[in-house]
């Protein structure tokens, strides 16, 4: 931990695909015990960032430190990412347990078995996402909402340092939205730092501490009530709705 509290901090990163530039002169801080939630259109760059704060990828410019370092030097296991679910392969013939319990192998030698703490932690994050009657079922045969429970569950298992979730209450009803806040809450409020990007502003007071907007630049970072009123989002939004931008993020 950083003797300042803060578990990721980005100065003026530039993130490229190539010739395109994804993110440009970026600059974050995120503190233990705080969600970062982070919103902006289609192609804003807001998966872009998850991933380069995972280690997924590297700037090409900037300063980027997770837990006071560069995020591919950290012990595996200290970074949870849980992708879009769209991203997932549903033919992998796995259980609800068989997911879970993957969250445990980056922190397994080798050599180990799977033991008895290891099953208690899998238990206790099915238990956390009210999934544990389910965790003998095919991971294809659930709905949308009950597949990104798994996955945070998954993410809850690996007991990592930062978890940052891409868009995790897509096609998910309100009951399951609210379920997923209220275990995200929880972790943030035994110090995890969460950031977490989507593309709803309702209940963002509700869900995160501090909200960034971004459009491959930061266009505002504050409090959820400072940046919903000062109305970055909603005129960015609907510039993009105006001239039907459909890029990817």
């Amino acid at each position: 931990m950083n003797g300042d509290g803060t578990a990721v901090r980005t100065h003026d990163i530039t993130v490229r695909y190539g010739a395109n530039v994804a993110l440009r002169d970026v600059s974050i801080a995120v503190n233990f015990g705080q969600a970062l939630g982070i919103v902006g259109p289609n192609g804003s760059g807001k998966s872009t960032l998850l991933k380069t704060i995972a280690g997924l990828l590297q700037p090409a410019g900037g300063e980027l430190a997770v837990l006071g370092t560069d995020p591919r030097n950290l012990a595996p296991g200290s970074i949870a990412y849980v992708p879009q679910v769209e991203a997932v392969d549903w033919t992998f013939p796995a259980t609800v347990w068989d997911v879970v319990s993957m969250g445990r192998f980056p922190r397994m030698r080798f050599w180990q078995r799977f033991g008895k703490r290891d099953r208690e932690v899998v238990e206790r994050a099915l238990q956390a996402v009210n999934m544990i009657d389910l965790r003998d079922r095919h991971i294809a045969q659930l709905s949308g909402g009950q597949q990104q429970r798994v996955f945070l569950a998954r993410a809850i298992a690996q007991e990592p340092q930062i978890l940052l979730l891409d868009e995790p209450t897509t096609g998910v009803d309100a009951e399951t939205e609210k379920a997923l806040r209220k275990v995200v809450r929880g972790l943030v409020d035994d110090g995890l730092p969460v950031l977490m990007t989507t593309h709803d502003l309702d209940g963002v007071d509700e869900w995160f501490d501090r909200l960034l907007v971004i459009d491959r630049r930061v266009l505002a970072l504050g409090t959820p009530r400072e940046v919903v009123e000062s109305g970055t989002y909603a005129s960015i939004r609907e510039h993009a709705h105006t001239h039907g931008h459909a890029r990817t993020s």
